[in-house]
């Protein structure tokens, strides 16, 4: 196996790409109790339209199948449920969806070779029927009513709609009531088919491993199967601008929330270190020890520190910044105005790197907890990245780089605001 060092924090992975295509990443964490293993696959719910692998047709599936099919990977022909019998051994085991991968993954100290029988088993039979995707649109209808009666939902979904025009991302990733009526086994083994192939998969393990035996354990479970090529997948084109300025929605909140976004650019080549210098602006713009947090918290426009990411993936990217205040619309002129001035003013060089430093310490603790390392190598491998990358490019940003983010990314013409406020009163 190819052996990686990130000499700074003392880590290693060691990664081999198999003969199916399969990639697999360990990370030994030496006389650690838990274990942790993630399986994922390159299908999320912006994939609903690509070239089907056995007839060469283009295919365009439903809102939401990337999620039912997560939903219905556990039920077993026998009539059992993986989920069910993974914790029955006393094995934390779940599964999710995001909008580029789809994992399965366990924790556990003991039972560990039991959990990976049952995993690997799962993951490569599913098991689809008429009768049993019928009863699951009545699970995940009550999952999407949920979702749409959720303020913090419905906040970034109203982001996404003014963010993007045709980006598939503005879709709630379960889909619709109406969109998942349309959903049938063919459609799920063909997605199947397509998306769960080893090649458009990677299997993360982390944990007290000797790295070969555990390759050696993956190989024996894995079904036979030959590599392949990418899969070809479709996306709708989408301009540079942003859709709309402004989403309001009236909901039951107490208080206003509200969520700030800025369109980027699709990811260039060296996103990670772009993605590093976005968090020390976002965290220098409003983060907790920022003078406009500071202000915003005294004059009572905020309740609390504000919540800041950056989005991307291979099809689309963005800054986010969201909260709670009792007017948004002054906090968003409040934020614009502030980023302006951070562009015309220079860097405050003890500021620039108390804050670097911050946020490497926020790095470095992520390799303390087993399922945060596997997590997070799962959506890095999805984007390109190898998660050590974000602790060796460190280095690479300075001042002048900052600036540089703040002209090109930080665009208020490409800036939008989505608002939930409290239902107006008769």
């Amino acid at each position: 196996m190819e052996e990686r060092i990130c000499k700074k924090i003392k880590e290693k992975c060691y990664m081999e790409k198999l003969d199916n295509g399969l990639q697999v990443i360990i990370v030994p964490k030496r006389n650690l109790q838990k274990k942790y293993i993630i399986w994922a696959t390159h299908f999320g719910s912006i994939d609903n339209e690509f070239i089907d692998k056995e007839s060469g047709n283009k295919i365009k599936i439903p809102d939401g199948v990337a999620h039912f099919l997560e939903h219905k990977m556990f039920e077993q022909k026998d009539g059992t449920d993986s989920l069910y019998t993974l914790m029955a051994l006393g094995i934390d085991a779940n599964a999710y969806t995001t909008n580029d991968h789809t994992a399965y993954l366990f924790e556990c100290t003991d039972h560990f070779y039991e959990g990976l029988d049952e995993l690997m088993d799962y993951v490569q039979n599913p098991y689809f029927t008429d009768e049993n995707v019928e009863k699951e649109k009545g699970i995940i209808g009550q999952e999407i009513q949920m979702y749409d009666d959720d303020p913090g939902w419905q906040l970034y979904i109203g982001a996404m709609d003014c963010l993007y025009k045709n980006n598939p991302i503005k879709i709630d990733i379960a889909g619709t009531i109406e969109s998942i009526s349309k959903i049938t086994p063919k459609i799920l083994y063909k997605c199947y088919n397509n998306f769960y192939h080893p090649s458009n998969m990677v299997f993360v393990a982390v944990g007290d491993f000797e790295p070969n035996s555990l390759l050696e354990e993956i190989k024996k479970r894995l079904k036979k199967s030959e590599n392949r090529d990418e899969i070809k997948r479709i996306y709708p084109e989408e301009k540079e601008e942003i859709n709309k300025k402004l989403e309001e929605k009236e909901m039951e909140v107490s208080t206003p929330i509200f969520m700030i976004g800025i369109k980027d650019k699709l990811p260039e080549n060296d996103i990670v270190k772009k993605h590093i210098g976005i968090e020390i602006i976002l965290n220098m713009l409003i983060g907790k020890s920022s003078k406009l947090y500071s202000k915003l918290y005294s004059e009572g426009l905020l309740m609390g520190v504000p919540d800041i990411d950056y989005e991307f993936s291979s099809q689309y990217a963005h800054v986010l910044i969201s909260g709670q205040s009792v007017d948004p619309k002054k906090v968003n002129e409040e934020v614009l105005k502030e980023i302006e001035q951070m562009k015309s003013a220079q860097i405050d060089k003890q500021e620039f790197e108390r804050i670097k430093k911050k946020i490497y310490g926020d790095y470095a603790v992520e390799y303390n907890n087993v399922s945060d390392i596997g997590r997070m190598f799962v959506a890095d491998y999805i984007k390109g990245i190898n998660s050590f990358e974000y602790i060796e490019k460190f280095d690479q940003i300075d001042e002048n780089y900052i600036k540089e983010l703040l002209n090109t990314v930080f665009d208020e013409n490409k800036a939008i605001l989505s608002i939930v406020k409290g239902e107006a009163k008769n």
